[in-house]
């Protein structure tokens, strides 16, 4: 029996504001799947979410290539991959320089700028790589990858919201390596994180009556990786989440709720694999000891708490120094390994200047290289291409030659234990298409299972080393529930890009024709239409913001 979600109807309690009669409501959980959820139901954990899945319907979402935030929940909320949305990974790439990614290279409508062509609003709470934010009939507070102090639409919209419920923050108050913490008061910090993600999405529902509303909760995917899948972690921001859940639909009342996660997660048995070193052996790559190197996030926090408003950095005087003394063995490796034998090696790196260690240890020269790998997330490989990069290398006449030798190469790894790292080795465009195919990989390298990962570090002569225990799977989980929804049809699996066709669909709004999903036949069919081009941002790239780099620094997505 499909029903809506009325104030009588939920067992979770709080809030309020009186039913706003909200048509369709999006919830996002960062990580979520069914593995991770049938646990939680087993211990009755998350009753909100069990009962979203036993009244409606649910099945395992297969994620995109790459399986990352800043990349899937934009094709998530637009319907396309990232050759036409524009972003990758975590950083975005301006030849060999970079910049945090943010929704100045997100080149494709997202669902609630396209349901403002027909008049229908918004409020959208804490949705990755949103800021600066569009302007339409609605709300939006940006999440992952903005400023802790976001700008907001419409402008002011933080402070007020602020006034309202009370502090409202985007990272945690505190630093991964903060000692003085115990791992339970981390937890509690992450607890009031997904608090205020429901209460200031609740006042401004209340406020604003959109006609839509997307709401998403990043903790659930952090604590496996801050504290290593360690479960009484993960059961207490499960609960919290779901506690938020069950408040909003109290008090939002939506006709019909779709619940989604951009990716899963899982344990990992395997082993990390360093591609740049195997490529420096294959005389593929070149090194270097100083310029910029891969994105650090240090020298950039530094010049940041000084006030400089910019998204990249130069390496400063001692940094340069560093690197001079490298050329002659004297590398920030050795010292350490110096200092470690008369315990003053801690000591040393936290009084260093920042930027010295990146500088003095060997890096990818990116212009001197043929191939190499920017960043671990973007599972990938670029080659320097003549015409594309600013000091491309590579002939576009060599290029398809030196991809297929390079394809030929990757794919006969074997890990430690003689097994195919890789489950596939592939052309770009087996994943990829659209106007921004220059923005991605060259090579798409999938590990086994996703049982293994990737590293862009050099190494000393070893490609291997055990993989951190837990990290991304493909599947994510496909929830919908309430008016409208065919709880009796039979779903295998969904895909990513159908999110956002299978959204507008249910609200009667024909979703774009550039969409590469389909409409999931929960609800039913809608023809696509054109809708006007999308016209990139013009003003300036919003500066990176310490906390940005901080929180990503701690996950350990870049160095």
């Amino acid at each position: 029996m499909t029903r809506t979600f009325r104030r009588d109807d939920t067992t979770s309690t709080g809030g309020t504001n009186e039913s706003n009669g909200l048509d369709t409501l999006l919830i996002g959980i960062d990580a979520g799947c069914l593995p991770v959820f049938e646990r939680l139901f087993k211990a009755n954990r998350i009753p909100t979410i069990e009962r979203l899945c036993s009244e409606g319907v649910a099945a395992p979402l297969e994620s995109q290539i790459p399986p990352w935030t800043p990349s899937a929940w934009p094709s998530i909320y637009t319907g396309v991959n990232p050759g036409k949305h524009g972003v990758v990974g975590f950083v975005g790439y301006d030849g060999y320089d970079w910049h945090v990614a943010s929704n100045d290279d997100v080149h494709e409508h997202s669902l609630w700028t396209l349901l403002d062509h027909h008049d229908r609003s918004s409020v959208i709470v804490n949705a990755p790589v949103t800021h600066p934010p569009d302007e339409f009939d609605g709300a939006v507070i940006p999440g992952f990858l903005g400023p802790e102090d976001p700008p907001c639409h419409p402008a002011g919209l933080l402070d007020e919201v602020r006034d309202a419920i009370g502090e409202y923050r985007v990272y945690p108050s505190y630093t991964r390596d903060d000692d003085s913490l115990s791992d339970s008061a981390k937890i509690d910090e992450y607890q009031n994180l997904v608090r205020m993600r429901g209460q200031a999405f609740r006042y401004l529902v209340g406020e604003f009556e959109p006609d839509f509303g997307f709401v998403q909760f990043q903790k659930t995917d952090t604590v496996f990786h801050e504290f290593s899948g360690k479960q009484r972690h993960v059961d207490r921001v499960y609960e919290a989440t779901d506690e938020q859940i069950g408040k909003i639909l109290e008090d939002c009342d939506p006709d019909r709720v779709f619940l989604v996660s951009d990716h899963g997660m899982g344990q990992y048995d395997g082993y990390e694999f360093r591609v740049n070193e195997y490529l420096r052996d294959m005389g593929y790559l070149e090194t270097t000891t100083g310029g910029k190197g891969m994105p650090s996030w240090t020298p950039m926090r530094r010049r940041l708490r000084e006030g400089e408003e910019y998204d990249t950095w130069e390496p400063g005087v001692a940094a340069r120094a560093a690197s001079v003394a490298a050329r002659f063995g004297i590398t920030a490796r050795r010292i350490r390994t110096a200092l470690e034998r008369v315990g003053l090696a801690e000591l040393a790196i936290e009084y260093a200047p920042s930027g010295i260690s990146r500088t003095a240890n060997e890096q990818v020269d990116f212009a001197e290289s043929e191939a190499y790998v920017r960043a671990r997330t973007e599972l990938g490989v670029r080659i320097n291409l003549e015409g594309r990069e600013p000091n491309g290398i590579i002939p576009p006449e060599e290029y398809e030659e030196l991809r297929e030798n390079l394809i030929r190469a990757l794919q006969a790894i074997e890990t430690p234990d003689g097994e195919p790292f890789f489950e596939t080795v592939a052309p770009r465009e087996q994943y990829f298409h659209g106007d921004e195919l220059e923005e991605t990989v060259d090579i798409v390298t999938i590990p086994a299972g996703f049982d293994h990962m990737l590293s862009e570090q050099l190494g000393e002569g070893n490609y291997f080393s055990p993989a951190e225990p837990w990290n991304h799977k493909l599947d994510g989980v496909f929830i919908a529930a309430g008016e409208g929804i065919d709880e009796t049809a039979a779903l295998e699996r969904t895909h990513l890009f159908d999110v956002a066709p299978t959204v507008m669909a249910a609200m009667g709004v024909p979703y774009s024709d550039r969409m590469d999903g389909s409409v999931v036949p929960v609800v039913d069919p809608i023809e696509p239409t054109s809708y006007p081009e999308y016209d990139t941002h013009d003003g300036k790239r919003p500066a990176t913001d310490e906390a940005v780099t901080d929180r990503l620094a701690d996950l350990g997505y870049m160095n």
